[in-house]
């Protein structure tokens, strides 16, 4: 029978505080969100909500999905301003593969979410 285990995002394992794009306007200045469980026998169903904290204009949020600047890999979300939205539904990923994200505009998304870890 398969464990369950709620936890939080691994680029702010210690507090569970909002992932700042901070890193730059394309994939090469990325931030990491998360890094997924490694092998292939469990999954990481990660949850994440973004928020815009401009009060002025609307941002491209790019996610690169396990892939780093690869087409296939990128999910993109326009945010309006002072608005949070859903961007990751408990979207599955293993294999150690990595969550990354950057913004049209440096400094305005914070990235929140959790983890249920399938064991």
């Amino acid at each position: 029978m398969a464990t369950i285990s709620k936890i939080l995002l691994s680029a702010d394992s210690s507090s569970g505080l909002p992932i700042a794009c901070t890193g730059g306007t394309a994939s090469a200045n990325a931030v990491t969100v998360h890094t997924a469980v490694s092998g292939t026998s469990s999954l990481d169903e990660i949850w994440l909500w973004a928020s815009n904290i401009s009060t002025t204009q609307s941002v491209l949020l790019t996610l690169e999905w396990g892939v780093h600047n690869a087409a296939a890999g990128k999910i993109v979300h326009l945010i309006n301003p002072s608005e949070t939205v859903c961007v990751v539904p408990g979207i599955p990923l293993n294999n150690s593969k990595v969550v990354e994200a950057f913004a049209s505009v440096v400094d305005v998304i914070n990235i929140v979410g959790y983890v249920n870890r399938i064991v």
